[in-house]
């Protein structure tokens, strides 16, 4: 069994994220529990709506100290959407300090003509990290679903997976760092490549639980 701890904080529909989990075969469950988190072989930090609501309600149900542990832990874990946008220092969109788990910020769309802001709807990847276990059997550039008004702008380039064009405009799509990965898109609205996604993740996950232990003398 392949449990993975979806982080309940009243930050958007989490019930189609782990149809996406579930039918990849793992066993999802929505919480907001520290002890379901501890306990879990991955985590994934969904969300939509605002960074300020975002991050005090993390901190009312006493969620950012488990979050960076599970992260610290080296289990899997996948952010989506605004999980992607909590995980850096701070965002454009309010005051609050973010997780500061990546350093860097979340930066809005500059306006320009012939874009609409938010971006909203298909668009194709390019990836940055072209070998990352999350991107097997999805061919080159995908499409996948986006709406956001923001995007994240971390610090150490190296850490991008993916970019996306809007406009003008290239900015990070994923970022993968060791354990965590994380996306600006929706891969649970993202059709058959969005679905392949999650299915990767959980057989990242379950690969990481049939690993053998360490011999030591």
């Amino acid at each position: 069994m392949v449990l993975i701890a979806t982080i309940d904080y009243d930050m958007g529909n989490l019930h189609s994220a782990c149809k996406g989990l579930e039918n990849a075969g793992a066993t999802p469950i929505i919480t907001d529990s520290p002890s379901d988190i501890d306990r879990a072989d991955a985590v994934v930090l969904p969300g939509v709506g605002a960074f300020d609501p975002a991050v005090q309600h993390l901190r009312s149900r006493n969620l950012i100290e488990p979050i960076k542990r599970a992260i610290a832990s080296g289990k899997p874990f996948l952010g989506i959407c605004l999980g992607l946008q909590i995980l850096f220092d701070g965002s454009e969109e309010g005051s609050e300090p973010g997780l500061g788990i990546i350093p860097g910020m979340v930066r809005r769309f500059q306006i320009e003509p012939g874009i609409t802001i938010p971006h909203m709807g298909w668009n194709r990847l390019n990836f940055t990290q072209p070998n990352l276990p999350l991107w097997q059997n999805i061919g080159e550039n995908p499409y996948v679903y986006f709406v956001h008004s923001y995007y994240v702008d971390p610090k150490d380039p190296a850490i991008r997976a993916a970019t996306v064009t809007h406009g003008s405009q290239i900015v990070t799509a994923a970022i993968a760092r060791d354990n965590l990965t994380a996306v600006q898109f929706h891969p649970e609205k993202s059709s058959t490549a969005g679905l392949q996604i999650l299915s990767n993740f959980v057989a990242q996950v379950r690969s990481q639980i049939d690993a053998p232990d360490p011999v030591t003398c």
